[in-house]
């Protein structure tokens, strides 16, 4: 992978394939670059398409302070990378971190997200000290404990689809990266959709859901689009918190392109 250096020093690792306009894919909690390696193929024929670590994952760096805005820099120094402005994909905590980015001036030319992580009414917030478990367990090395914390108490997830979960290959990674968990819970600050703020972004934004996806995914995914000038919602095949993945191509190669 190339390298490219953050505002902080921060080492931060990205790939670019194919041709055509820019599109940078970000992951959500847990993943690294790896994630989006079947949708890659998929828009390299028309984007050239970059993928990256995330600061604290895989091959990029990390520093010994985490704040959301150097998070904000490193896309904005790939994005430099890719020619100075971009198309950016995100999903899950990734479309809240893409968000902040374009609200602070990242230039980004369109967005879309697919289920950003917010909770609207009536769907219950994660526990209230979510963040001060997470730091406990992480403290005493239970990264395991941590992940499954995480995906119970914020994604809502049952003891046995975690269970299924541990028994996957990704569950290695799953536990290598616990530490960002933080990192991600932090960008969710209150959970609640941030309307206002958005309501003075006007970059075109397309929100997708699955149409198999939880009710509150979705819910958040219908509400982030209403709250947004120039924001529209789109449904589309998949499963939970997962849509097709050329369905998904196709979407975002044609939205990258026009």
């Amino acid at each position: 992978m190339r390298k490219v250096v953050s505002r902080d020093g921060t080492t931060i690792a990205y790939r670019s394939t194919g041709d055509g306009p820019p599109i940078v894919l970000m992951n959500g909690a847990f993943r690294d670059h790896t994630i989006f390696d079947p949708l890659v193929p998929e828009l390299a024929p028309r984007c050239t398409t970059y993928v990256y670590d995330r600061r604290g994952r895989g091959q990029s760096g990390d520093s010994p302070e985490y704040a959301v805005e150097r998070e904000i820099e490193d896309l904005a120094a790939v994005i430099d990378e890719a020619g100075g402005q971009a198309v950016v994909f995100a999903g899950s905590t990734g479309a809240n971190l893409a968000l902040e980015a374009a609200l602070a001036g990242v230039p980004i030319t369109k967005l879309a997200l697919h289920e950003p992580y917010f909770r609207t009414a009536p769907h219950p917030k994660p526990p209230a000290d979510c963040m001060d478990t997470l730091r406990a367990l992480l403290a005493d090395g239970r990264r395991g404990e941590a992940a499954e914390y995480w995906l119970s108490e914020l994604l809502g997830l049952s003891s046995e689809v975690i269970a299924d979960w541990r028994q996957a290959p990704l569950w290695a990674t799953n536990e290598a990266n616990a530490h960002t968990l933080l990192y991600d819970t932090t960008i969710l600050g209150d959970f609640d959709v941030p309307a206002e703020r958005l309501a003075i972004l006007r970059t075109p934004t397309l929100v997708v859901n699955s149409d198999a996806t939880g009710d509150w995914l979705r819910d958040a995914a219908r509400t982030t689009a209403t709250a947004l000038p120039n924001g529209w919602g789109m449904q589309l095949p998949g499963s939970w918190h997962r849509i097709d993945t050329d369905i998904l191509g196709r979407v975002l190669a044609g939205f990258a392109t026009t």
